[in-house]
């Protein structure tokens, strides 16, 4: 399988980053300074984090959380690789067991539904929202442009609870049109899990982008940011 990209000279650019204390913040060339999609979104999850630590404990806490996000970075660079055209047939065999199989969950979707690769890990900013971020991938899926994430889960996801996901990948659609002009409409969340099978939600950016925007508003509000 070899997958076509095509190139923007819009996006043709790197944002500068930095972690603070009250997250991730990226610096536009222009020389603004916008706070994370992730650090957004995560106020949604801020308090029901911090119920479970407690429940779990700091140091259980810690290895649970260290081992998910080694296994959602492990998953996303073997996506980044395969959809690169850079995945050959040793990399595939050296991958460590977990991954592969994590990575063997996702790949018949991606084979099937992925056409024209736009962007792959391409950071993205917005004016007017006042966010930055860096999207897994822009592509057409099942021959529409789409917004595509790259998630793990040691367990089937309920929709419900995943809202943050959708109001994530509609983020990254309304950033890549700020930019280049071009809309996208479709956003997919593609979930591999530890239970042994893929999660595929595809929907539209529209049904999520008011409560992204109430979202970005909150954020700013209670963390009294402002634009720089």
């Amino acid at each position: 399988m070899s997958f076509t990209h095509i190139k923007k000279p819009e996006l043709d650019f790197e944002l500068e980053a930095k972690t603070t204390e009250s997250g991730r913040v990226y610096f536009t060339p222009s020389g603004k300074a916008y706070p994370s999609v992730t650090t957004v979104l995560g106020s949604l999850s801020k308090e029901g984090i911090k119920l479970w630590r407690e429940k779990v404990g700091e140091e259980e806490a810690d290895k649970i959380s260290g081992r998910a996000s080694r296994r959602g970075e492990a998953l996303h660079l073997a996506c980044e690789k395969y959809l690169l055209n850079e995945m050959d047939f040793k990399m595939r065999q050296q991958m460590m067991p977990d991954t592969k199989s994590l990575f063997l969950q996702l790949k018949p979707h991606l084979d099937k539904s992925i056409g024209n690769i736009y962007a792959i890990e391409q950071p993205l900013y917005s004016d007017n929202l006042r966010i930055a971020g860096r999207v897994d991938c822009i592509a057409e899926w099942d021959n529409e442009l789409a917004v595509i994430d790259f998630k793990t889960s040691t367990k089937e996801k309920l929709e419900e609870y995943i809202q943050n996901y959708f109001q994530q990948c509609t983020c990254y659609a309304e950033m890549y049109e700020e930019i280049t002009g071009e809309p996208i409409e479709k956003i997919v969340v593609a979930i591999a899990t530890e239970e042994g099978f893929a999660q595929i939600f595809v929907r539209k950016k529209q049904v999520y982008l008011p409560q992204l925007k109430q979202t970005i508003s909150n954020y700013y509000l209670t963390n009294q940011v402002t634009m720089l």
